[in-house]
């Protein structure tokens, strides 16, 4: 480095340098200097920034890990949902879903299709704004949550080094990018790192990690940046999106296609899976298929499928959603990989709404390059399908390369049966309530609300953003009220099943805080400091959220006690219609004869959920708690109940399109307000159809 340059000119260029290097190393593998030259220039540059700290910036490369680890992940809302995909899993489905696509388009227009391989890791929003020299500088990382609102993990993202923390203004020009923008892409653990972190923890005592995926989310959601940055995550962009600075498109695609869209990404300097490519037809879709799964074993990271996108955004905007997945997109899935074990016990897990699930507890199977002990047996008519028993031999699938699954009793000379029935409980393993079994459904339920397995789920739930919002009681917090230490939570992330619910070691401990959500309004200063990471300041900021959630008005209430299906829209109109904690418990009395049932006269309340109200309310735990919650914590129990009109009485009406002048929650609100009944789905009840631009299938049906 010369040594006339001032040492600002002499740290910008070193962090040129080092940027230059580190694109070359971890986004095109093809790195120039040896890691001893890289090591020697970014301590040079960390001894330079040392002498004079008024220049460190929070894009220089000394900036990735930094900070004292987190209390909590922030909600933050995304642009636009992230949605799932519908998946194909054979050559037929696949046809199917592009003759859909074809014929919702003017037969005149060709149909290009991007094909991308299906990363099994996990999605991340990443938000850039401009700086004043012309780069665009990362502002924040969301995981994708629930789809709608996501956690803010900025700090950990900061450490995956094939994320950009600065894009150049002269890569900005070049890629035909603004400065304020949004890229989505997944986050893989690549399998050479997922084996050394493993023999890691093994040498620590610890358990090993379950899988790849899980042990990505795990690790990107761990409170410690350092730990983070010591597993080398990979980051690979797959949409590239209109940013905060353009509000009329914010979340909208930025370029007229998406294979545009993933060139510029790649000359902006982030990483984009090599692999992706554009085809004229079906037929070249499929011939890709093939060529993937034969480099499923060589690419050094999972994958479980394709995706297939439409190129053309403009195609896409008028192909459309469903309510849960885009029009103009698809996964296709590899077969699912399979092995054979013993089946050794049943676990029986119970989850936030009481659901009962039976797990396999299997002797290891190595499975597509995981290690399988657990595998979900579904509900008892499953069980009951499979004629399967304790001590079977039993064919094990990673269904869609992630969830275990039994699908069949292995009988043969080599496999003897097992001899031991699996007998469902009649009542809840945790709390000995009785179990229940509504009528045509084939799940077991525990409906007692404090029951000590549920309580976990049931506490992130209750203190989550759109019920009490109650942000202080994150993860780590809940696990640590329960008695639980914050290496044991960190190590049950990272080896969470995404099927199974969780287990009864999450219920509280002889130690814990909390054995119910009326507890939450008990805490003390002086309790909250004898946990892990709490000082002053966090303590005071989480009691005030606390009582601050006094506030929230019934609907919030209700929702928040987690009634089986009660969402939100349903506890806003059992709040609307009941005005009272009191009067709607009254109301889910069981009628008598010839009475009106007055659950069932509120709008989307049919006999399922008014059944579900009704066994709730008449458990006598649950309205302890209510009491509880209403006497001792002082949370509202009542609400206006709002007037509504008669105009539109006994009638229903589907929303669909962009309406000219109302968003389509005031349109359903001005309805409901007269009296009418808004339904998602046209059927022979359907009195009206409102149609605005770009209106769908439900127009047409």
């Amino acid at each position: 480095m010369a040594s006339h340059l001032s040492p600002d000119k002499q740290i910008e260029a070193l962090r040129e340098d080092i940027r230059h290097h580190e694109h070359l190393y971890y986004v095109l593998d093809t790195p120039e200097i040896s890691d001893a030259e890289y090591d020697a220039r970014m301590n040079r540059l960390k001894a330079l920034e040392a002498e004079h700290p008024e220049l460190i910036t929070p894009d220089s490369p000394t900036q990735r890990v930094g900070g004292k680890p987190r209390d909590g992940f922030v909600k933050t809302p995304h642009s636009r949902p992230m949605l799932s995909l519908d998946n194909a899993y054979n050559e037929a489905e696949l046809r199917a879903w592009d003759q859909r696509v074809r014929d919702a388009l003017p037969s005149t227009e060709q149909v290009r299709y991007v094909c991308e391989l299906k990363l099994d890791g996990l999605s991340l929003a990443l938000h850039y704004e401009p700086a004043p020299d012309g780069s665009a500088h990362l502002q924040r990382g969301l995981t994708r949550g629930d789809g709608t609102i996501g956690e803010d993990v900025t700090t950990n993202v900061r450490t995956i080094r094939s994320v950009p923390l600065r894009v150049s203004a002269a890569k900005l020009k070049a890629a035909g990018m603004p400065g304020s923008f949004e890229v989505r892409g997944e986050v893989v653990l690549p399998q050479a790192a997922f084996v050394k972190m493993n023999e890691q923890r093994v040498a620590q005592g610890l358990a090993p990690a379950v899988n790849p995926r899980n042990a990505a989310a795990g690790t990107i959601r761990t409170l410690e940046p350092n730990i983070v940055a010591q597993r080398r995550l990979d980051f690979y962009a797959y949409f590239l999106l209109h940013g905060a600075s353009d509000p009329d498109k914010r979340g909208e695609f930025l370029l007229p296609t998406q294979s545009d869209g993933l060139e510029a990404m790649r000359t902006a300097g982030f990483r984009v899976n090599a692999h992706a490519t554009t085809v004229d037809s079906i037929d070249q879709v499929l011939a890709f298929i093939a060529k993937a799964e034969t480099l499923r074993n060589s690419l050094g990271y999972e994958i479980d499928g394709v995706v297939i996108k439409v190129d053309a955004t403009a195609q896409q905007r008028r192909l459309g959603f469903t309510g849960k997945a885009p029009r103009w997109a698809i996964a296709y899935k590899f077969a699912a990989r399979a092995g054979i074990t013993q089946l050794e016990r049943v676990l029986f897990q119970v989850g936030r709404t009481g659901k009962l699930t039976p797990v396999a507890a299997l002797a290891p199977v190595f499975i597509g390059g995981t290690t399988v002990t657990r595998a979900t047996l579904h509900n008892a008519d499953e069980i009951g399908r499979l004629g399967v028993r304790i001590g079977d031999f039993v064919q094990v699938e990673r269904g869609g390369d992630v969830i275990p699954k039994i699908i069949s009793v292995v009988e043969d000379a080599k496999h003897p049966r097992g001899t031991e029935e699996i007998i469902f409980p009649t009542h809840c393993p945790r709390c000995k309530t009785l179990l229940v079994r509504e009528e045509g459904e084939v799940d077991y339920r525990c409906v007692n609300a404090s029951c000590p397995a549920r309580l976990e789920e049931e506490l992130r739930h209750f203190a989550s953003r759109s019920v009490m919002n109650i942000e202080g009681l994150g993860e780590v917090m809940v696990a640590q009220l329960l008695g639980h230490t914050i290496a044991e939570q960190s190590d049950a992330e990272l080896n969470a099943a995404e099927d199974v619910e969780a287990e009864s070691e999450a219920a509280p401990t002889p130690k814990a805080l909390v054995h119910s959500i009326a507890d939450i309004y008990t805490l003390t200063k002086d309790q909250l400091l004898t946990l892990e990471r709490v000082g002053e300041k966090s303590a005071e900021s989480l009691l005030a959220q606390i009582e601050n959630s006094k506030k929230a008005p019934l609907s919030r209430v209700l929702l928040g006690l987690g009634i089986r299906h009660v969402g939100e829209r349903t506890a806003q109109a059992l709040a609307d219609e009941f005005g009272s904690i009191e009067d709607l418990i009254d109301a889910s009395r069981p009628e008598t004869e010839g009475e009106e049932d007055k659950l069932t006269r509120v709008n989307d309340i049919g006999p399922k959920v008014a059944a579900s109200i009704r066994d709730f309310f008449s458990n006598p735990t649950n309205l302890a708690l209510i009491k509880r919650l209403k006497e001792e914590a002082g949370l509202t129990m009542s609400a206006e109940k709002r007037a509504r009109g008669t105009t539109l009485e006994g009638l229903t009406f589907v929303l669909t399109g962009t309406l000219p002048t109302l968003t389509r929650e005031a349109a359903k609100e001005m309805i409901e307000s007269a009296g009418g009944r808004v339904s998602g789905t046209v059927s022979k009840k359907t009195n009206y159809v409102v149609a605005g631009e770009e209106a769908g299938s439900k127009l047409d049906k």
